[in-house]
């Protein structure tokens, strides 16, 4: 006779205690249970996406697909915080902008008090909350947030012709809004406050996406910002990942990002009306929610 060598200690429970099961399941019924999401934000920026991911009982695998670097000459960036008190508005299109002009103003023999008098305007509450972690409060954030917005926004305050405005961008930032302004008769300077780069190739240990997509293990691919698609897009091939993706789930945090993912022939299927990532997790577990309701209808 065989006898197995499994030495493992095992726990067996009988009796009315394991009548409770059903009402001890808070593990197994959250609604995010189950699920495989990829987190593609920069892993120094990822923590609250994961942390709400998993809080709903999903399983967060972070691939960053970019990195968020200074620029590569402080120069420009200093010269206007030197001078930032004579802008009449600066305009904020992401948080990564806030802390970047931040930490340069504060190099410079200047501090906060020099923004004195100085309108700051953002593009999403999430920008708005970064300001505030600086103990800076917002005059202006749009009621759509996308960069188009802005130009409507500043122009209802009045003339936008002659406004000296500032503008602390990517290096692969958007030109639409400093075209748009210049375009109204507004003097804009535009400053590389910070580089997004495409994220070092996968090092062992680190999750394989294009295998986890072609084999279907992820129920939901997130992306916060368009530079987040367009790397993906580049590390996959524009072709393979147009073709991964028809298959799996792709959540995007706002209209810019979902616009960037249809250029690359992504389609978006979650997209929150807020663009947070409280709301990006919402809708995210909304959808499930009405799936599963959908199917015991």
């Amino acid at each position: 006779m065989k006898h197995s060598t499994d030495r493992r200690p095992a726990l067996l429970i009988v009796g009315r205690v394991a009548g409770l099961r059903e009402h001890l399941r808070w593990f197994d019924s959250r609604p995010l249970f189950g699920k495989r999401i990829l987190v593609t934000r920069p892993r120094e920026q990822a923590g609250e996406l994961v942390e709400r991911l998993e809080s709903m009982g999903a399983e967060a695998i972070e691939a960053p697909m970019i990195r968020i670097v200074p620029p590569d000459d402080y120069g420009p960036l200093d010269e206007v915080c030197m001078r930032a008190a004579t802008f009449d508005w600066i305009i904020f299109s992401s948080g990564n902008a806030v802390d970047a002009f931040i930490e340069r103003l504060l190099h410079t023999p200047h501090d906060l008090r020099h923004l004195h008098g100085v309108k700051l305007c953002v593009v999403g509450p999430a920008t708005a909350e970064r300001l505030a972690r600086h103990g800076l409060k917002v005059d202006l954030t749009p009621a759509e947030y996308r960069a188009e917005a802005v130009v409507r926004a500043i122009a209802d305050r009045g003339d936008v012709r002659g406004l000296k405005i500032l503008v602390p961008r990517a290096d692969i930032g958007r030109e639409l809004l400093a075209d748009e302004l210049r375009r109204q008769g507004a003097d804009v300077t535009e400053v590389v406050a910070y580089r997004t780069v495409v994220a070092e190739p996968e090092r062992e240990g680190e999750p394989d996406v294009y295998g986890m997509l072609l084999e279907r293990r992820l129920d939901v691919v997130t992306f916060t910002s368009a530079s987040a698609v367009r790397s993906l897009v580049n590390a996959l091939g524009a072709e393979p990942a147009a073709d991964l993706l028809r298959t799996t789930l792709v959540a995007s945090i706002g209209p810019v990002t979902a616009e960037a993912a249809t250029q690359c022939n992504i389609h978006t299927t979650i997209m929150p009306d807020k663009y947070t990532v409280p709301a990006l997790v919402d809708a995210i577990t909304g959808y499930f929610e009405h799936q599963k309701q959908t199917q015991t209808v």
